[in-house]
């Protein structure tokens, strides 16, 4: 999908602005304040208020309408109508670019008639934000492309490539593939108990992201001290050991979505040469059964010294994490870390598909992340991480054991996860020297309801929150200079 306004358009999605004058902002308590003002109400008016994701849904709408007649029609090109100043052009970018993608991998000429479609803008568009909207849906496609690609087309060293092609080119960024001998002298053990069972060489992904090198601002320097991403790169959960039922075990080819989401998202920044130094840490396994499989029981030394009792090896997320989280806590300085992954079906019973759950030791943190989530409809709903959970998850003879029983079962992972993130607790007078923020996608990770800019399937979330995160994020820091 390109943006290009160079071709003719041979097709026109025509976005109509609603009445009222205040229809495209997002924030819906902003809206209704602003609403109070300019009309007179009693007890049971209501009155009709169109945020930002009725403008995407629009956009998405008549894309899809084109898209759907294209090849009958001879469709190549549409033009986007209606981005002009009284609408939000980012919005109206991303609902199009995304309505526009499905994702398919049939052989049949006609299969993805929307795969040869360009979509532009009319000439009065603020090209930056439409080019801006464009680069975060296109982001969230690659997240979606490659949860949705099956195990045998993506393994971690397939993943590694995939990463590897998108990164070329792009100013300020370096890739760096560990293998499990480097894992293996680095101490990463709990990672490596997870990869015992697959015949697929395990990887760690490391993916950099140094503002100096694209940007001109006098500030702009590779030593200040990056953000750090974090995702869970299981390309295949079987369970292991602990198997899972067979049912719907195709779903786990997506148990990569958080490794999809942060690796598409920092792409997006560099592209978008937002200014900001990032750090990207991503361990890569299958987790399957096997003659030297861990199994429960065991019993791990991790990377940072404590113990960990394996007790379900279908609790393997937060076993790849926690040497990661260490890892990127540790060797990279950064100021602020975010992890990303589809940990626990206990989120999704919680949340469903519709929030990401977020558990985070900073307010601070936590307020970014919201305000961004809010701003691209891709929604964040905050949980507990309280030490009164603590009892669950040190119940065995190790200092930790890798399930805390199905009570708060998306907490007590987080909790788990929190032991091995250095820097977050204070020490005597020293304040904490990092921020961090886990935030499971197990619900959010599929769309289970087909919406305009979203097919039933996998979601690439949160990639565009990310994106929008770390914008924000690179404002406050610019401003702070």
């Amino acid at each position: 999908m390109s943006s290009s306004s160079s071709s003719a358009p041979d097709a026109l999605v025509c976005l109509v602005q609603p009445s009222t004058p205040d229809a495209t902002q997002s924030d819906a308590q902003r809206l209704w304040s602003s609403a109070c003002t300019t009309f007179t109400s009693k007890a049971l008016d209501t009155r009709l208020l169109f945020g930002d994701n009725a403008l995407k849904k629009s956009s998405a709408t008549g894309v899809k309408a084109v898209r759907d007649v294209a090849t009958s029609a001879g469709v190549k090109c549409v033009q986007i109508d209606g981005t002009g100043e009284s609408i939000d052009v980012h919005a109206a970018a991303v609902g199009a670019t995304l309505g526009l993608h499905a994702f398919t991998l049939k052989t049949k000429k006609d299969a993805n008639p929307g795969k040869g479609i360009t979509i532009i803008p009319t000439q009065d568009t603020d090209k930056s934000e439409w080019e801006r909207g464009v680069a975060f849906a296109s982001a969230q496609i690659l997240a979606r492309e490659l949860m949705e690609l099956p195990a045998n087309m993506l393994t971690p060293t397939i993943f590694c490539e995939h990463i590897r092609r998108e990164a070329e080119n792009l100013a300020g960024v370096e890739v760096i593939v560990r293998d499990e001998a480097w894992a293996e002298e680095k101490g990463m053990r709990t990672f490596l108990s997870v990869t015992r069972g697959t015949a697929e060489p395990a990887k760690l992904l490391e993916l950099y992201i140094t503002y100096s090198a694209f940007s001109q601002c006098i500030s702009a320097s590779s030593q200040a001290q990056p953000l750090a991403f974090v995702g869970k790169g299981i390309t295949f959960d079987s369970g292991g050991i602990s198997l899972k039922p067979g049912s719907n075990m195709k779903l786990m080819r997506g148990d990569m979505g958080g490794a999809a989401s942060v690796c598409a998202a920092a792409l997006a920044i560099a592209r978008l040469k937002i200014p900001i130094n990032l750090v990207v840490v991503v361990p890569l396994t299958e987790n399957m059964p096997g003659p030297a499989a861990s199994k429960p029981g065991d019993v791990i030394y991790a990377m940072n010294g404590k113990t960990v009792e394996i007790d379900n090896t279908d609790a393997e997320g937060r076993l790849v994490l926690a040497d990661a989280l260490y890892y990127a806590s540790t060797a990279f300085n950064p100021h602020t870390v975010v992890d990303v992954a589809t940990l626990t079906g206990a989120m999704e019973t919680a949340l469903g598909s519709v929030y990401s759950g977020v558990f985070s030791t900073s307010d601070s943190l936590w307020s970014e992340l919201h305000a961004a989530g809010e701003h691209e409809y891709d929604r964040f709903w905050r949980m507990p991480l309280d030490d009164d959970f603590a009892p669950q998850i040190g119940r065995s003879n190790a200092d930790l054991c890798n399930t805390g029983g199905r009570p708060g079962g998306a907490c007590t992972a987080a909790l788990f996860l929190k032991a091995f993130v250095d820097g977050i607790e204070e020490e005597g007078a020293q304040a904490a020297r990092l921020r961090w923020a886990h935030i499971d996608i197990a619900g959010s990770m599929e769309a289970v309801r087909a919406e305009p800019y979203q097919y039933t399937g996998m979601t690439g979330r949160p990639t565009r929150a990310l994106i929008e995160f770390a914008s924000r994020l690179a404002k406050l820091q610019g401003s702070s200079t």
